[in-house]
């Protein structure tokens, strides 16, 4: 009935996907968001939330109620820009930075496991068509 729709088969797979990655980072205290937006943080130190919420490909209001999540569990600061004090930017934690390799191996390992469902090629290309589909119609 709905083998050729594009919203009923995106979201079961959100679904899914969603399910597993939030067991993944559950012994963290985090959502599969929060876990990515962390991530995200620990990579680039320093970054702007417009910034972020460009990387994540969410909304900048979707970006803040994140990094106050992350700011109550103690993982995130906002520090006031120099260049302006308008703006702010968010740095890790030393709480986020020793938690940093455990997400990533969580992170990793939930790619492994799609991976050997999937296939290498299969993964890589669904991926690929998915990013596609995201830039092309959004």
């Amino acid at each position: 009935m709905f083998e050729q729709c594009l919203y009923f088969n995106t979201m079961s797979l959100a679904r899914t996907v969603e399910k597993a990655w939030t067991d993944a980072f559950r012994r963290f205290g985090l959502t599969p968001p929060q876990a990515f937006c962390l991530r995200a943080v620990i990579a680039n130190p320093g970054c702007r939330p417009s910034a972020l919420a460009d990387t994540l490909g969410i909304a900048r209001a979707t970006a803040t109620r994140l990094l106050d999540h992350l700011q109550r569990k103690g993982l995130i600061e906002r520090q006031v820009a120099q260049a302006d004090s308008r703006e702010f930017l968010v740095v890790p934690t030393a709480k986020a930075k020793a938690q940093a390799k455990g997400i990533e191996r969580a992170s990793a390992q939930m790619t492994a496991k799609v991976k050997a469902v999937l296939g290498e090629s299969q993964f890589v290309n669904v991926v690929g068509k998915l990013r596609s589909a995201r830039e092309e119609l959004g």
